[in-house]
């Protein structure tokens, strides 16, 4: 047994564990945590949702997940990121997410996601970088790094082809191997290359009507013969269909947890020898290199500036804003200017996405206030609508 800062020699213990233990390591504890062997020494870790700001959910939360999480800071999204066209700052903004992950236990920060943005329909397209696979491939690997050499792992996610949400857990994305290659995985490949993230999350949809989970192509012969990726891959939650399947495919570690359902299957496929106790260790091997990867960060912890992390926000989302014209010089704004400001939202912001991806701030400034700070007693407001669509 080794001490829980240590490092892990994983494959000694998993030469000591059992099918039963090492198929356990296989499914998620809870929603948001690995499973431990405490008779073995291994601990449980914490993944949770980022990418653009750490959502960790209090213990009382709700049963999907979506409810009340710890504060944190509230980065602007990959949208507006890439508008910076700055890996520098994604490098910086990493560090701080890294840093608030170690001061909370978190060992994997579920993100960024680098799905091209292909419909503007797609509701996820706020946490996607770009249309572009090459900016997005650069700006996430900056990102990645930032986070990662805060002794906190990153997913970087939905891989692949996860460009709609209509019918997100069935819908098949038809795509040949030719725009695959130069659109769809060109960003993962970047990143998987360069930044070596400790996880890769598979989506939830089918490519060419294989499920992601399941496709052995796109998870064991492009993601690790072609680009040498020796992470773990995680299932977004609840994206694995037969999880047989997705154990041979190359899925590592199915999230949330199954209830030992997805144990049950494993067990019965070696029994019934169409799973080799051999496709059981490769996976196992690898969620305990992650657990030992997490290790050094978890004794350590951290303390965080949160008002420096504030001022990183707002300078990330001054550098987002683009202006693409400024008829007769009217900005920047002068101290003698008078302004009106039309709409609820100025006061009250509608910021980050919804459910998954929606943190609570530590601190949060509103458009009407900030002008009212730089220009006192020149700023007129009127709401002009409700919010909850009342007159």
């Amino acid at each position: 047994m080794t001490a829980p800062g240590a490092g892990l020699d994983a494959a000694a213990v998993l030469r000591e564990l059992t099918l039963d233990e090492k198929i356990a390591l296989l499914d998620g504890a809870d929603f948001w945590h690995t499973q431990p062997l405490p008779e073995r020494g291994i601990e449980s870790i914490m993944l949770t949702d980022g990418p653009h700001g750490l959502r960790k959910q209090t213990a009382g939360g709700d049963h999907l997940g979506l409810g009340d999480s710890v504060p944190a800071t509230c980065f602007p999204t990959a949208a507006g990121l890439a508008g910076t066209w700055d890996p520098e700052l994604l490098h910086r903004i990493g560090t701080a997410l890294g840093r608030e992950c170690r001061a909370e236990g978190v060992s994997v920060l579920l993100g960024p996601g680098l799905n091209m943005k292909r419909t503007p329909l797609c509701g996820r397209n706020f946490e996607y970088f770009a249309e572009d696979p090459l900016l997005a491939g650069r700006l996430a690997a900056a990102l990645v790094s930032g986070v990662q050499e805060q002794g906190v792992g990153t997913s970087v996610k939905h891989f692949a082809a996860n460009n709609q949400e209509t019918a997100r857990m069935t819908i098949s994305a038809e795509v040949d191997e030719r725009t695959l290659r130069e659109i769809y995985l060109p960003a993962f490949e970047h990143v998987v290359r360069t930044a070596r993230p400790w996880t890769v999350m598979c989506s939830y949809n089918r490519i060419n009507g294989v499920y992601a989970a399941e496709n052995r192509w796109l998870l064991t012969e492009v993601l690790r013969d072609e680009w040498g990726f020796d992470g773990l891959v995680v299932s977004d939650w609840g994206a694995v269909d037969r999880r047989d399947a997705a154990l041979a495919a190359g899925l590592d570690l199915e999230m949330p947890s199954s209830g030992g359902i997805g144990g049950q299957v494993v067990r019965a496929a070696v029994q019934e020898g169409s799973l080799s106790e051999q496709d059981v260790d490769r996976a196992a091997l690898r969620v305990l290199e992650l657990v030992s990867r997490a290790r050094p960060a978890l004794r350590a912890g951290g303390e965080v500036d949160l008002d420096a992390h504030h001022d990183l926000a707002r300078e990330a989302a001054a550098a987002s804003a683009v202006l693409l014209k400024n008829d007769g010089d009217l900005l920047p704004l002068q101290q003698d200017s008078d302004v009106a400001v039309l709409g609820e939202l100025a006061r009250t912001p509608r910021y980050q996405g919804a459910g998954s991806s929606q943190v609570v701030p530590t601190r949060l400034d509103d458009a009407l206030g900030a002008l009212e700070s730089q220009l006192p007693g020149r700023v007129s407001f009127a709401p002009g609508y409700a919010l909850d669509g009342a007159a």
